[in-house]
């Protein structure tokens, strides 16, 4: 498969999209840009941990929907358009309560109006913890976006 980026990001760009909001309050930090994929990973610490002590199935969503919107940014043309996240799913298959988990986002579907990606959360001994999918929008920008 050909590279799928707009253009050729660095993980230092990236890292500064990652950075902000509640992308930067969960650390979450890319590590690898690949022709037909984006690794990000995120620390499994207290801020991410349900009350007992494992990684909140919400963090994993929030992992997932953040690589596979900023993948999705990084196929457009961002001065006329943006991607925004419009469906999301997740299975959580085995618990992690330490570490760091990585998530591993892949295009199953690239349109003009619509991405899928696939995202595979995994452990530091590379154990599946979570499954994604993701769908985001791909609209026109305006004074709203």
């Amino acid at each position: 498969m050909s590279n799928l980026w707009f253009r050729d990001y660095s993980l230092e760009e990236v890292n500064a999209i990652f950075a902000k909001y509640m992308t930067g309050f969960l650390e979450i930090q890319a590590t690898q840009i690949e022709s037909n994929l984006l690794v990000a990973q995120m620390p499994v610490s207290d801020r991410v941990k349900q009350p007992f002590g494992l990684l909140h199935g919400g963090a994993s969503v929030v992992l997932a929907e953040s690589v596979g919107s900023v993948a999705s940014n990084m196929i457009i043309d961002n001065t006329l358009f943006a991607g925004v996240g419009m469906e999301v799913n997740a299975n959580h298959l085995h618990p992690v309560n330490s570490g760091i988990v990585s998530a591993y986002c892949s295009p199953l579907h690239i349109g003009r109006t619509s991405h899928v990606w696939d995202i595979r959360i995994k452990d530091e001994q590379q154990q599946t913890v979570c499954v994604s999918r993701l769908t985001v929008a791909i609209v026109k920008k305006n004074d709203n976006i």
